[in-house]
């Protein structure tokens, strides 16, 4: 049986994130319906860490706290203004994450969860790291760089992502897990959120 988590391009990720990739994964439209949805459920003031980050983060331009980033290139991330700090960290080769217990109030993970190979692991740790009640949200399109999105992710349906999704949610031990399927002009929208 094929593992559902392999990839095409299974090489080392850090030579692959080592080049700077400045572009927008979803269109201006899609970014603009995500960046709202987000500031609707994001909690005003909290500490946010934005999992997965790059050179922007589609989130609320104010009324978040301290934002900080976890991704594969320092650069973009530096070049990231909604970022107070960032961490360069391989989730693929450790998938738990280099902060205390319930360190913040709430977490993103922006159309990059497709390139996860222990998504529950990953997962699991992000409910470790979230305080109790604080929020996670996955948000994702029909894009991706297909070499090193899993295999079960090229396979699948938009509606078969959104359960995927759902399953890493419940399996990590979150807590009222939703979909949603966010309006927006341009690039389709889903974001699954869970409460730690």
């Amino acid at each position: 049986m094929k593992d559902p988590f392999a990839r095409v391009d299974d090489g080392d990720d850090r030579f692959f994130y080592a080049v700077e990739r400045k572009v927008t994964h979803i269109e201006d439209g899609a970014i603009e319906a995500l960046r709202s949805f987000y500031g609707s459920v994001l909690p005003p003031g909290g500490e946010v860490l934005d999992l997965m980050s790059s050179w922007r983060s589609h989130l609320p331009h104010e009324g978040l706290g301290k934002v900080t980033g976890l991704g594969m290139n320092g650069p973009e991330m530096q070049d990231n203004p909604q970022l107070g700090s960032f961490v360069v960290h391989d989730l693929n080769a450790t998938p738990s994450l280099p902060f205390d217990d319930d360190y913040f109030d709430a977490a993103v993970c922006t159309v990059s969860v497709q390139y996860l190979t222990s998504p529950i692991e990953v997962f699991t740790d992000v409910r470790r790291v979230v305080r109790a009640g604080g929020t996670f949200c996955v948000a994702f399109s029909n894009r991706c760089f297909p070499t090193k999105a899993v295999a079960v992710w090229l396979s699948g349906s938009d509606a078969s992502h959104v359960q995927l999704v759902r399953v890493y949610f419940a399996n990590a031990g979150f807590a009222g897990v939703a979909d949603h399927r966010i309006p927006s002009p341009d690039d389709p929208v889903y974001v699954v959120t869970g409460t730690a």
